[in-house]
C-alpha cells in the first residue's frame, strides 16, 4: 500500500482518504483502488493493493481502466458541442436524425427527444436489462443493441418520468456520428482528448477487447455476491456491447483533467454548461443524485454538492466528482466489482471517499 503526493504538502491532508483506500482491500476485499485528488494547482495520488493480484504489482498514475458510464459525459459532451455549432437541437426528434430507429412496440422516435436521451426522460427500454438476448451475440452494433432495445416496450411515456438506459447514449453516439459523418471515437478524440491533452483516454473501435497501454487487471465475480464466488479476469474483453454507453478507457488523471475543464467552462460555452447542469430526479439510483445530461449531481449530508459521473463494468468500477467550479476533484477506480467489510459495493466505498474528501473546509 502506498500513496505518492505533489507536492509533499498535500500528503496530510488526505489522510481519510488513504485510510478508506486501505480499507477497501484489507477489509472489503477488493484487489486494488486507486484515488487521485486535484485540488488547485497541486494533486495527491493514494493507492491499495494490486493491479495484478498473480504478481502483486502494484497500481499507478499512468494505469489505465475502463471507465463504463463516465464515458456518457464525454458523449454528452460532443453532442452539447454539435448543439453549439447550431448542427443540432436539443429539442430535435430522434426522427429526424435516425429515421425509423426507434419505432414498433409502443416506440415513436417523432416523440423523444435529444434531450430526453441525454438526461434519461425517453422511456426507452435499457437493452443492457436483457442480457439473454444479448448473450445470443458475439459481437454487437449500435444497430443491434438499439434493436434490442426496440423489442421491448416502453418503461413509461416519454418526458414523464426517469429510468436510467443505456439505449439512450447508444442512439446519441448514433445521432453524433449521423451529424458529423465520422466516428464516435474520432470526434471525441478531436473534441476532448487532444486538445487537453488526455494520452490515456479513448474509445476502442469495434470489437477490440484490448486496453492498450499500461494498466491493471480487471477481476470479476460476474454478479455473484456470496463470499466465496470465483473471481474472474475480465480484463480483455468485447466492450462493443457498451459503445457510446459505456465502453471508454481512461486514467484518474485524465478524467481528472477532463472533469476540471467542463465544470470549469473551458470546453462548452456557458448556456451549454448550464443546460448540461440542469438536472431532473431520478429514480431507483444513486442515492443524493439528480442527473444532467451526462453529469450527476451527489448531494453529500455535510451540504455539499458534488458533480460529475460513475462507471461499472465487469472488474472495473470509477467515480470521478468535484466540486462545482471544477477547482477540487476526487477520481477513484477499483479493479473489482464486489466488497465486503460492510460495504455493499463499490458505490460505498466512493460514497465514504466523496465524503472524506468534500465535506471538510475547503483549505484542509
Amino acid at each position: 500500500m502506498s500513496a505518492v503526493s505533489a507536492p509533499a504538502s498535500g500528503a496530510g491532508r488526505h489522510e481519510a482518504v488513504q485510510r478508506l483506500l486501505d480499507r477497501a482491500v484489507t477489509l472489503g476485499g477488493l484487489p486494488g483502488i486507486l484515488a487521485e485528488v486535484r485540488h488547485g494547482d497541486w494533486s495527491w495520488f493514494g493507492t491499495a493493493g494490486a493491479a495484478d493480484t498473480g504478481t502483486g504489482r502494484g497500481r499507478s498514475p499512468q494505469d489505465r481502466f475502463r471507465i463504463g458510464s463516465i464515458s456518457k459525459t464525454f458523449v454528452a459532451t460532443v453532442v452539447l458541442h454539435l448543439v453549439a455549432e447550431g448542427r443540432v437541437r436539443l429539442d430535435d426528434p430522434v426522427q429526424r436524425w435516425l429515421p425509423g430507429v426507434v419505432g414498433g412496440h409502443g416506440y415513436d422516435g417523432s416523440t423523444v427527444s435529444v434531450r430526453m436521451l441525454l438526461n434519461h426522460t425517453s422511456g426507452i427500454f435499457n437493452y443492457t436489462d436483457d442480457r439473454e438476448e444479448l448473450n445470443r451475440r458475439p459481437t454487437h452494433t449500435p444497430q443491434s443493441l438499439v434493436r434490442t432495445a426496440m423489442a421491448r416496450p416502453p418503461v413509461f411515456v416519454p418526458g414523464s418520468g426517469w429510468a436510467y438506459s443505456n439505449t439512450n447514449y447508444v442512439l446519441a453516439g448514433m445521432i453524433v456520428e449521423r451529424v458529423t459523418g465520422r466516428g464516435l471515437a474520432e470526434e471525441i478524440d478531436e473534441r476532448i482528448a487532444r486538445p487537453l491533452g488526455l494520452t490515456g483516454t479513448y474509445l476502442p473501435q469495434g470489437d477490440d477487447p484490448v486496453i492498450r497501454g499500461p494498466h491493471s487487471r480487471h477481476y470479476t465475480k460476474l454478479f455473484r455476491t456470496d463470499p466465496g464466488a470465483p473471481v474472474h479476469d475480465a480484463t480483455e474483453f468485447d466492450s462493443s456491447v457498451f459503445w457510446a454507453a459505456g465502453g471508454m478507457i481512461s486514467t484518474a488523471g485524465d478524467l481528472n483533467r477532463f472533469l476540471g475543464a467542463l465544470l470549469g467552462g473551458r470546453l462548452l460555452p456557458p448556456d451549454r454548461l448550464r443546460e448540461m447542469l440542469t438536472t431532473v430526479p431520478t429514480r431507483d439510483w444513486i442515492p443524493g443524485a439528480a442527473y444532467g445530461l451526462g453529469v450527476s449531481s451527489v448531494a453529500l449530508p455535510c451540504g455539499e454538492t458534488v458533480w460529475g459521473m460513475g462507471g461499472a463494468l465487469f472488474g472495473s468500477w470509477s467515480y470521478a466528482y468535484g466540486a462545482r467550479d471544477g477547482g477540487r476533484r476526487l477520481a477513484v477506480n477499483t479493479n473489482g466489482d464486489w466488497t465486503d467489510g460492510g460495504w455493499d459495493d463499490p458505490i460505498g466505498v466512493f460514497t465514504d471517499l466523496l465524503r472524506a474528501e468534500f465535506c471538510r473546509p475547503s483549505g484542509t
